[in-house]
């Protein structure tokens, strides 16, 4: 049965600062290596947040959600779900991706072609900037942007101007993976949400190739996954090797850890 997490510990978990640990990378020669999910906790989710992105710095828990004329991005306390901040989109703008730079959020849109720069304390709107192409993920590696559009490409940008850099294709073996989504990096990796599947991929932005894989299935029991959407949103608890994952409209955040599989 899974541990339901206390505030307090979570709190303890969560402000913890440095970086998250993930498994070691497998050696070129070997193909993506099953990755095995223990769930460690649950936390609190609002249930009406299409959850587009997500990610944790400094004891905030940041969430990007989508849809017209719903969109949002907000500061959550990450023990109890509670906002402490929220900021609307405008209606005509279908929020993605967002991602934490120093003292700037950045988001991004589905298909709006801007991504918004935002000051970090308020949320305020700093600036916009213009894309081509569609935008789904969004995070930073330390040096660079790294964003998905929906094909098996990722792009990579600079995290003050926004410019394209540079790109990479991701590939299962020979395979090209599609219909990335939302984007965690942690530990010189990229995690992945494959959309429309309960499956996370762990990525090696350098080359494209997948070195890991998670399938997700199974986290919301029966009566729950009545009227929620796909699982999207995987954030590194920093100072340990866990994640927080959700999907859009779930009831709950799930704090995980991925193992070698036995």
């Amino acid at each position: 049965m899974t541990a339901r997490l206390t505030a307090a510990t979570a709190l303890l978990l969560i402000a913890t600062s440095g970086c998250a640990h993930a498994d070691p990378t497998p050696a070129a020669t070997s193909g993506p290596a099953s990755m095995r999910v223990e769930v460690l906790g649950r936390l609190p989710h609002d249930r009406t947040a299409f959850t587009q992105g997500l990610e944790i710095a400094d004891g905030t828990l940041y969430e990007g959600t989508g849809l017209a004329g719903q969109s949002r991005v907000r500061a959550l306390d990450p023990a109890t779900g509670a906002t402490r901040a929220e900021v609307a989109l405008p209606p005509e703008l279908f929020g993605e991706g967002i991602t934490v730079v120093g003292d700037r959020i950045w988001q991004i849109t589905w298909q709006n072609g801007v991504a918004i720069e935002r000051d970090r304390a308020t949320l305020a709107e700093r600036r916009r900037v213009p894309y081509t192409g569609e935008g789904w993920g969004l995070c930073h590696d330390g040096a660079e942007l790294v964003m998905s559009d929906g094909s098996d490409t990722l792009t990579l940008r600079d995290p003050d101007t926004f410019d394209p850099t540079g790109e990479v294709r991701v590939v299962d073996g020979d395979t090209p993976v599609g219909e990335l989504n939302e984007l965690e990096c942690v530990d010189g990796a990229v995690y992945a949400n494959v959309w429309k599947t309960d499956r996370i991929v762990r990525i090696d932005p350098g080359s494209g190739r997948v070195t890991g894989s998670a399938d997700l299935s199974g986290l919301l029991t029966g009566a729950e996954q009545q009227g929620v959407d796909v699982l999207n949103g995987i954030a590194a608890v920093p100072g340990t090797d866990e994640f927080l994952v959700t999907g859009k409209l779930w009831p709950a955040l799930f704090r995980i850890r991925f193992a070698p599989a036995t």
